[in-house]
């Protein structure tokens, strides 16, 4: 705790010890790098979660499960309630993250396959390395910002290859969850440092348990549940995977590197994401997904030593 203290109160460039930042940044990066290897398993395991619960009864539901745990933890460890002026911020994280991504992201599943919306939401790295730019006053250098561009352009020329050259309904929803899970991870990367990320993400939930009960009860009434193997298996993931142990650990990685270093690890999950999706629900990509990969890799070798 004192590491963390002192830490906070000077600038993250600063530090005091010189071996510090690369300790921390090696361990930031894995940390970072996990986050991203839950999350890739999100999409497909929404897809799952679709075939026993309706979109808004699956959100509303992940939301409560992962409150609950993130609740239990809080009390059992006996961890104060947050200062006031953290608040905004956790409404920010709870609103972008809690809510409108997974809301966003699963009304789009309904019309699109897990692969379109993988790449997609490739572009998830730049939208938050712009909102960090424009919070944190982080500025990082050209060469960081041209190959953030470059894996964008990327994503957007394999993802306009697989839907024809248009964009459909379920795109505006991935598109306005880029925006809202931007300004969440941002937020909730700059809480990190302050307090522990399991902390940031454990509130946020915790904030949006009086909205996501009632929801749940009211979405299970309106959209009855037929469970299955996998439909269950997709909700615990969603839930305690994703929603809670992801963003744990990738809080406390956009803390350690920063939020732009980190966020340009995410330029590898569409890819994650195209690979449990053809080994969990057997969807076929073209071949232009190893060119989009191996572009996406040096893209993301590239921000790293920027």
């Amino acid at each position: 705790m004192r590491t963390q203290s002192s830490a906070t109160a000077t600038s993250p460039i600063a530090v005091t010890a010189p071996a510090a930042p690369r300790e921390s940044g090696g361990l930031g990066t894995l940390q970072a790098a996990l986050g991203v290897v839950a999350f890739s398993l999100t999409f497909p395991a929404t897809a799952w979660g679709l075939e026993s619960f309706g979109p808004w009864s699956l959100v509303a539901v992940r939301g409560v499960l992962a409150a609950v745990v993130a609740g239990g933890c809080l009390l059992a460890l006996r961890v104060r309630l947050p200062d006031r002026r953290h608040l905004a911020g956790l409404a920010v994280v709870a609103a972008g993250v809690v809510l409108g991504f997974p809301m966003l992201t699963t009304l789009a599943l309904e019309t699109s396959t897990t692969a379109h919306a993988a790449v997609v939401v490739g572009l998830l790295p730049l939208t938050t390395a712009v909102f960090s730019a424009l919070r944190t006053g982080t500025r990082p250098s050209r060469r960081f910002w041209l190959a953030a561009v470059a894996g964008a352009v990327a994503v957007i020329a394999f993802t306009l290859a697989q839907s024809g050259g248009t964009l459909t309904v379920a795109d505006g929803y991935l598109f306005a969850a880029l925006l809202v899970c931007a300004a969440g991870y941002t937020e909730g990367g700059r809480l990190a440092r302050v307090m522990p990320g399991w902390q940031v993400i454990g509130w946020a939930l915790v904030l949006c348990l009086p909205l996501s009960l009632p929801a749940a009860a009211l979405a299970l009434a309106y959209e009855p549940a037929h469970l299955t193997g996998h439909g269950v298996a997709g909700l615990l993931w969603v839930a305690l995977g994703s929603q809670f142990l992801g963003l744990v650990v990738w809080y406390r990685g956009m803390a350690a590197i920063g939020i732009p270093r980190a966020s340009q690890l995410q330029l590898a999950q569409p890819l994650l994401t195209l690979v449990w999706s053809a080994l969990l629900l057997g969807e076929r990509f073209t071949a232009a997904a190893p060119l989009t990969a191996v572009a996406v890799l040096v893209c993301i070798a590239v921000t790293q030593r920027s």
